[in-house]
């Protein structure tokens, strides 16, 4: 396995993944007089949300397994960093979602984001550009008309 073979995406990307994996541990929300499962004061996205963990948590491994993809040198039928790139689209909707428009606690009013939101969300976005990076390195085959 040849290092040299990753380029600044596959590093902006891993950087990015690191940062969603960190910030899922840190403090997302906190509570002024309310409460977030039965549990006042700050939270982290790790303590409040049962199943968006798991699927942040995956998509923090998918610029990993970009870079082992191209490491190894495997042969895909789409362009590299396409699939990363989709997954944090995909982590960046559900980030924005669960952070401004359904905010856990009894009232988005009582609810305030804090830090580890934000460095969510930065690191999905620093995912995305990463593996865009790499997709718009790699060239697309034509076919020919009519064909799937």
């Amino acid at each position: 396995m040849d290092v040299a073979k990753l380029q600044r995406g596959e590093y902006i990307a891993i950087a990015g993944g690191a940062l969603l994996l960190a910030g899922l541990f840190l403090p997302w929300y906190t509570t002024k007089l309310g409460r977030i499962n039965g549990v006042a004061g700050p939270q982290s996205g790790w303590e409040v949300h049962p199943i968006l963990r798991y699927v942040l948590l995956v998509a923090a491994v998918a610029p990993l397994v970009l870079a082992y993809i191209i490491l190894r040198d495997h042969a895909l039928s789409w362009p590299r960093g396409e699939l990363t790139a989709v997954i944090a689209i995909a982590c960046v909707g559900l980030l924005l979602y669960n952070g401004l428009i359904a905010q856990p606690g009894t009232s988005n009013d009582l609810t305030s984001l804090r830090l580890g939101w934000v460095v969510a969300v930065l690191g999905t976005l620093f995912m995305l550009f990463g593996a865009a990076l790499r997709s718009s390195t790699s060239e697309r085959k034509r076919k020919p008309p009519g064909t799937l």
